[in-house]
């Protein structure tokens, strides 16, 4: 038998859908993880591709962060038109504790036509693992995406209004 489930994070950024994608829809996302993040990422390393679909991740995590201390993702969809990105660990980390299929998927939508300059990072987990593993998925949260969203939420508005203000000097 086969456990499986998902969980979901929101976060809505007042900056255009576009340009939160082109920090989510290439390897600016990974290369912010790696600067931002190496308390609990020491090393993003590039092993294929440029970013698009078929693109291959190492991540080695931080000492003394719990679980298996590396895996490799691979970008498995990358939908410039609608905005989303599909990222699966194909070997070490999750498959290490017994997960069968680990899949994280971004998306980046308008907040709405009221707000035409604010989107949404939507970051979804899904999962799936043998029976005899079930405890391991107590390893699966979204709490790294959120805090990654934060970041890239920061990020994007001190961009954004850079942007602003070299358009008002100009």
């Amino acid at each position: 038998m086969v456990i499986s489930g998902k969980a979901s994070h929101e976060l809505e950024v007042e900056v255009p859908a576009s340009q939160a994608w082109e920090l989510y829809g290439t390897l600016g996302i990974a290369r912010l993880v790696e600067q931002s993040l190496s308390d609990v990422i020491s090393k993003i390393e590039v092993e294929q591709g440029d970013g698009e679909q078929g693109t291959i991740l190492k991540l080695t995590f931080a000492p003394g962060i719990p679980g298996p201390g590396w895996h490799k993702e691979k970008f498995t969809m990358v939908d410039n038109e609608k905005r989303v990105k599909e990222v699966e660990v194909v070997e070490g980390g999750y498959r290490e504790l017994g997960f069968t299929f680990y899949l994280i998927r971004f998306e980046i939508t308008e907040a709405g036509s009221s707000t035409p300059s604010s989107c949404i990072i939507k970051t979804t987990v899904e999962y799936e693992l043998k029976e005899e593993a079930a405890a391991m998925v107590s390893f699966v949260s979204v709490d790294l995406f959120a805090n990654i969203a934060q970041i890239a939420k920061h990020h994007l508005l001190k961009k954004h209004t850079e942007q602003l203000s070299s358009q008002v000097l100009v």
